[in-house]
């Protein structure tokens, strides 16, 4: 739905962002809070994430679900903000990357078990169309990082596929 006024989307808003950011200032002050770290979900095109850059935090996450709100949201006006992307299957991973979207490594941290579906570790279920679209992604360049949590030990995403011998 936002893709399709994604460019005007902050011009049909009569909202002073700054006033947030500010009011949030105020929160973390009252409470001795210094955040290093911004995280902004449903970012839209950035204006938030923006201002706490503008104000010194350098840290800082957007995640939205609409490709144009994250396009608009890579403008170099908005510095050195960066989109987090959250997909619930490799498909929809792979419908991004061909609409263009530049993603180098994509953790694959979690997919559960359903009918039809493959374990290939505690955390991780596939199917034959999930193990293609797999492949169809690490041919257009893109790496995995296959662990669950940072603390967990990366796997080789191909090696499981071939050992739970799902093709």
């Amino acid at each position: 739905m936002y893709n399709k006024f994604a460019e005007i989307y902050d011009k049909l808003q009569d909202i002073d962002y700054s006033s947030f950011v500010a009011y949030y200032e105020k929160i973390f002050s009252r409470f001795d809070i210094k955040p290093s770290l911004v995280l902004d979900i449903a970012c839209g095109t950035g204006v938030i994430i923006s201002d706490y850059i503008s104000r010194g935090i350098r840290k800082c996450v957007a995640v939205d679900i609409s490709q144009k709100m994250i396009e608009i949201a890579k403008d170099p006006r908005f510095g050195n903000t960066h989109a987090f992307l959250l997909f619930e299957n490799p498909q929809d991973v792979l419908a991004v990357v061909e609409a263009g979207v530049p993603l180098d490594t994509v953790n694959v941290g979690s997919m559960a078990h359903s009918t039809g579906k493959v374990m290939v570790n505690k955390v991780l279920s596939m199917d034959e169309k999930d193990v293609e679209t797999f492949e169809k992604l690490r041919d257009l360049g893109v790496k995995f990082d296959v662990r669950k949590v940072p603390n967990d030990s990366k796997a080789n995403l191909f090696d499981l596929i071939k050992k739970a011998n799902i093709k």
